[in-house]
């Protein structure tokens, strides 16, 4: 956890709350009124962010939390996972983004432990892509590892992926596109290359592309894909990878699957905070 990055995101979400003015919380409670409540799980899944969650009340302050389970377990119906105490306007006023922020991490993490059963013996990785939440990259690639899965390029700085507009700004050619990133980074980066025919695969390896990625084919072309890459590149396969799709090809001899879906298709864990008592 690098509460750098993730103290800037959890501050944002309590300004967006107003916790400061917290008409209904503020009404009710005087500032010295203390309480405990429970947070419950509501549904099966992993449990993933519990120091995201920690950390919201730590910025608020005056409030403590015992945690009943550790960072990715599996969590039932009615089971408690942590009991929380302190500060009772902090505790209602920073309710809603902290169990926002664990819950969809928890949805995340869930849903790839789902994919990477899926892929269970078969040797394959299963990976997110970029395709995250605006400024919660971090906390969702980070979900996707309590997950089980594994992470692909954090930004555009990690390494070149080749898509088919950057083939269309090089002038339609897969060549010149990957000879100009290597140009620019002779051994330093590994360049990936999106295809899309069996053409622009036999033109990847021609170019010696380090990844190629087999964007949207079909099963029966992605074999033939494979053979001709025939261990000369690593192979990642891409394209609406969803848990019947990713049923479909598990029995493909690649190297990754990528999915979108896993940090945008998700379906939040519901979790909540239940039975306050006043102390």
């Amino acid at each position: 956890m690098n509460f750098l990055l993730i103290d800037k995101v959890i501050k944002d979400a309590l300004l967006e709350d107003a916790v400061i003015d917290d008409i209904t919380t503020n009404s009710i409670l005087d500032a010295k009124a203390t309480c405990e409540i429970d947070m419950i799980a509501k549904e099966e899944g992993i449990i993933c962010g519990l120091e995201v969650f920690k950390r919201t009340f730590d910025i608020l302050g005056g409030v403590e939390i015992e945690f009943m389970i550790t960072e990715g377990s599996v969590v039932k119906p009615k089971e408690i996972i942590a009991k929380i105490s302190g500060i009772a306007k902090n505790i209602l006023s920073g309710e809603r983004v902290a169990l926002n922020l664990i819950q969809r991490m928890s949805g995340i993490a869930t849903k790839t432990n789902k994919m990477v059963k899926i892929l269970d013996g078969t040797g394959i990785k299963i990976m997110d892509t970029r395709k995250t939440t605006p400024n919660l990259r971090y906390l969702e690639k980070y979900a996707v590892k309590v997950g089980g899965g594994n992470n692909h390029r954090y930004n555009l700085m990690d390494m070149a992926m080749i898509k088919d507009n950057h083939i269309m700004a090089a002038g339609g050619s897969l060549t010149k596109a990957v000879l100009a990133v290597r140009k620019n980074h002779p051994f330093v980066k590994k360049i990936e290359v999106e295809t899309e025919s069996l053409d622009q695969v036999r033109e990847a390896i021609e170019v010696r592309a380090d990844i190629i990625m087999l964007d949207n084919m079909d099963v029966k072309t992605m074999g033939k894909a494979i053979k001709i890459i025939d261990g000369k590149a690593i192979v990642e396969i891409s394209g609406n990878v969803d848990e019947r799709r990713i049923t479909e090809i598990r029995g493909l001899e690649v190297d990754y699957i990528s999915s979108g879906a896993l940090t945008h298709s998700y379906t939040s864990l519901d979790i909540s905070m239940k039975n306050l008592k006043l102390r």
